[in-house]
């Protein structure tokens, strides 16, 4: 009787046990996941860093003379336009130098052109006229001798009025040399020298004058461009000095933000490319493009320094300010594209992919990403082209892990 007894009781445990195991197994987990294809597309290189905002043009407006400041026109914030007045210093004593230097001027400028216009050209004009009247003399004493030898040679005419004819040709010739000597004179280095020193007195009087409204001119201060007045640190009433910036103005209708990337981003960057700039609060994002690829590479970061020019609608935009680019550096053809949620953490580092197979369990593939959109992304090596990756639900699977694949929701679906 106790034998039936134990046997029945082990065969009862034995059921139980079984039982247990089976429920066991039946208890493993199956997690519903979503999957999208790995497909091959054209897909857009945008390079994504943070920068800095600068200006596109600046200046320290400094004063070129020393002199209290007299009154400014602007206020910091204020919008100028290129050579604006903005403010003007005390210039009495450079108002009186001008009129000095310009009497100085108009004195030179008489002295010149007396000299150059009455006492040379009135004696050499002279000088001139009793040369050309003495050729006149001698050339027809000449041709009278001429004639009279001629007729004396045929007989028609006495020796004697050939020696008279001889006779007033010489003297005729005697005053065309005087006359030609003394033009000469008048032509000479001394008269010439009067009038380059009349004219070096003017020209230097000239030089005083401009240079004293030169002076002047320098105390009213212009904006050298347009743009707005970003710090004044003077008052009215204070020393302006050269090489101290009385005011700064920035242009910001447009800015320029300057980034670093790697070299091997760099390399598909060129001017020219379409660009976004946009604030680090994201409320402000202006299209513009990159404009400068330094040819150098920075050797603390081993980086290249990209930048780029945007419009600054409502000026919204301020120097210094950190923003994020994006910049378009074109295209990869036939690349192996992943949605973005798709990527996890592996366990070693870098990027995973979970690929649902055909027996409704997961495998881990570790990938290497590439380019990367805000909805896809590149990855190289570890999957194929159709394989299925889990989009949605992939968080705490694991290798092996068994997976239910669900269709998103309407609404849902990307």
């Amino acid at each position: 009787m106790r034998t039936t007894l134990s046997l029945a009781l082990g065969a009862t445990l034995l059921c139980l046990s079984g039982c247990a195991k089976k429920k066991e197994v039946e208890a493993e987990p199956v997690l519903p996941v979503q999957v999208a294809p790995v497909q091959r597309e054209t897909i857009e290189r945008v390079l994504r860093a943070e920068g800095v905002l600068r200006a596109l043009d600046q200046s320290a407006v400094m004063p070129k003379i020393s002199a209290p400041v007299k009154k400014f026109y602007v206020n910091r914030g204020d919008h100028v336009t290129a050579g604006q007045l903005l403010a003007i210093l005390e210039s009495r004593d450079l108002a009186a130098a001008v009129t000095d230097a310009k009497g100085a001027y108009d004195q030179a400028s008489a002295n010149y052109r007396n000299v150059s216009a009455a006492t040379v050209p009135d004696e050499l004009v002279k000088s001139e006229t009793d040369v050309q009247s003495a050729k006149q003399g001698t050339d027809a004493a000449k041709n009278l001798l001429d004639s009279r030898e001629q007729l004396f040679k045929e007989g028609a005419l006495a020796r004697r009025q050939v020696d008279e004819a001889l006779v007033a040709y010489t003297a005729a010739r005697s005053q065309y040399e005087t006359a030609r000597k003394h033009l000469e004179s008048v032509q000479g280095v001394s008269k010439l020298e009067e009038v380059k020193g009349a004219e070096g007195q003017m020209v230097s009087a000239k030089g005083r004058y401009e240079s004293a409204q030169a002076q002047l001119s320098y105390a009213e201060v212009r904006s050298p461009i347009s743009g707005i007045v970003a710090d004044r640190s003077t008052f009215a009433g204070e020393m302006a000095t050269p090489g101290t910036p009385l005011l700064t103005v920035v242009q910001v209708t447009s800015v320029i933000a300057r980034v670093n990337l790697p070299q091997s981003d760099a390399a598909f960057v060129r001017v020219g490319q379409a660009a976004k700039v946009i604030s680090a609060d994201g409320l402000v994002e202006t299209k513009g493009k990159v404009t400068v690829v330094s040819p150098a590479v920075d050797p603390q970061g081993t980086t290249v320094e990209i930048w780029v020019e945007a419009p600054n609608p409502g000026e919204k935009l301020r120097p210094g300010a950190a923003v994020r680019v994006e910049i378009n550096a074109g295209e990869v053809k036939d690349a192996l594209v992943v949605p973005v949620e798709a990527l996890l953490p592996a366990e070693e580092g870098g990027a995973a992919l979970y690929v649902a197979g055909k027996d409704g369990v997961v495998h881990q593939k570790k990938v290497k990403t590439g380019v990367r959109t805000a909805e896809k992304v590149q990855v190289t090596g570890g999957v194929n082209a159709g394989d299925l990756v889990v989009v949605e639900g992939g968080v705490g699977l694991g290798d092996g892990a068994k997976v239910k694949i669900e269709q998103p929701a309407k609404g849902e679906e990307k």
